[in-house]
């Protein structure tokens, strides 16, 4: 620990006299002194052990008892509620149909009461006839009829859900809102910077490891991957970060950067030079081209490990499975233009657990929802040329899916984030929308956004040089 040092001064004492050097801390000590630091690094050690102690008895009890498990007393409260919602449903509508089923019996048997008092009377006077016979034989058989017969009484089933379905999602490359994410979810209007133009200079793509609490972003202009860790100021260089170039060490305007935790990897789009890298987290020095020859814009991947990157240049979308070369077009590669089975510039994509790719079509200003195998896309978002109103966009960005079907989208040339419910025929702005500006509530050209496992988004704000997080509101 100690190299002997001929005639310093203690740190602690300031005496001239021999002392020895700390190379932990590399402060001379007396040597009086030098043994007090020697207990003090002693009883930071009992401390650092006694944590560990506290972290391995907190970390036995949770494998002794899964049932504590967070996410699984999510799950129960989910069940317990949506039981409680069915159970009430059902009490309610059968109170409702014993009322009309009531009053259903009781008109057949007033019906009847009458029916048997005239067959009475025309016994007691023997006054009938055939004609007679056959009246009451059509009365009877109407009541009989009526009885068989439901009430005019049905269900009906609303195809509006009457409970949140809920599924597990285990995210590949970027997460997804959280589950407990519903129509009415609202995010805080004033976002918080998280990194700022000290550090970036037009960053694009975004990603999220919220499991160690890591903010990935293509920092583009300064040809780099930045590593924000949450809570710190100051963010590290992951990737590139060696000057424009297309050596292995470098990256060109890097525009899309997605993880890949089977392989404890960071997948980069990088832009002009026209291929996707791999960079393990260990070891940033590993790096290797994992896509040739793409006019590649933004990436994603989907469960199967399969990754999916958008060519801009080519107006398409193509797949490529672990070990393939040239990879599948699924989506557009008809050609530039506006048609169902076309796109024009496509950036940044998403899959979803069915494999449906949504590409924000940026040029036509929409965004597209190409089925699993399908040969031309459906207008999920858009479509009605660029504008502002709220079924418009302008030159769509970031783009994420949440389990429900809502699209979260980056509208970038109105600088705001959109929501678009399944089906709708128009969106609403969840966070922006206040024009062009650099105040905490606005936004200059938005490119990316991601979500934690909390529900907050985050935005790349490009043109000013920063990425802001949206706390989101919980009731």
């Amino acid at each position: 620990m100690t190299k002997e040092i001929p005639r310093s001064h203690c740190v602690k004492c300031g005496k001239d006299r021999s002392t020895s050097t700390c190379l932990g801390c590399l402060n001379d000590f007396c040597y009086n002194h030098l043994a007090y630091h020697r207990d003090e690094l002693s009883r930071q050690l009992d401390h650092i052990e006694l944590n560990r102690d506290v972290f391995k008895q907190n970390f036995n009890e949770e494998i002794k008892h899964p049932e504590k498990y967070y996410l699984l007393k999510q799950i129960d409260k989910w069940e317990k509620d949506s039981i409680k919602i069915i159970q009430q449903t059902a009490i309610e509508c059968k109170k409702i149909l014993m009322q009309y089923r009531e009053q259903y019996l009781d008109q057949i048997e007033l019906n009847l009461n009458k029916l048997t008092e005239k067959l009475r009377k025309i016994r007691q006077k023997s006054d009938f006839n055939e004609i007679d016979l056959s009246h009451f034989k059509n009365k009877f058989h109407k009541l009989q009829k009526q009885f068989q017969l439901s009430p005019n009484v049905y269900i009906h089933q609303n195809s509006t859900a009457l409970i949140n379905k809920i599924s597990i999602v285990a995210a590949a490359g970027k997460y997804i809102p959280a589950l407990n994410i519903n129509n009415d979810t609202i995010w805080n209007q004033y976002g918080t910077t998280i990194a700022d133009e000290y550090q970036l200079h037009n960053p694009y793509g975004i990603c999220v490891d919220d499991d160690n609490q890591i903010v990935y972003i293509a920092d583009c202009d300064n040809h780099r991957i930045v590593e924000c860790k949450y809570g710190v100021i100051n963010g590290e260089t992951i990737a590139g970060g060696n000057g424009e170039g297309n050596r292995m060490d470098q990256l060109n305007y890097p525009t899309d950067v997605i993880l890949d935790k089977k392989s404890n990897s960071l997948i980069i789009c990088d832009y002009r030079n026209s291929r996707v890298i791999r960079c393990s987290r260990e070891n940033n020095i590993n790096q290797d081209i994992i896509i040739s020859n793409i006019n590649c814009w933004g990436l994603t991947m989907d469960n199967n490990g399969d990754i999916y990157v958008s060519d801009w240049k080519n107006n398409e979308v193509k797949r490529w499975k672990q070990g393939e070369i040239n990879g599948t077009i699924v989506a557009g590669g008809n050609g530039e233009g506006d048609h169902d089975n076309q796109l024009h510039f496509p950036t940044y994509i998403f899959v979803d657990l069915n494999y449906s790719i949504y590409i924000s079509d940026s040029n036509n200003h929409r965004v597209m929802k190409w089925l699993k195998d399908a040969k031309q896309g459906i207008v999920v978002a858009g479509g009605y040329g660029q504008g502002n109103c709220f079924r418009q966009l302008s030159y769509p960005r970031g783009i994420i899916v949440d389990h429900l079907g809502k699209i979260y989208i980056a509208d970038s040339g109105n600088n705001r984030v959109m929501r678009w419910c399944k089906e709708d025929e128009e969106g609403s702005i969840i966070v922006g929308g206040n024009g062009k500006g650099k105040q905490l509530n606005q936004f200059t050209s938005l490119n990316g956004i991601s979500f934690d496992r909390q529900g907050n988004l985050y935005v790349v704000d490009k043109d000013n040089h920063r990425v802001q997080k949206f706390q989101i509101e919980i009731n």
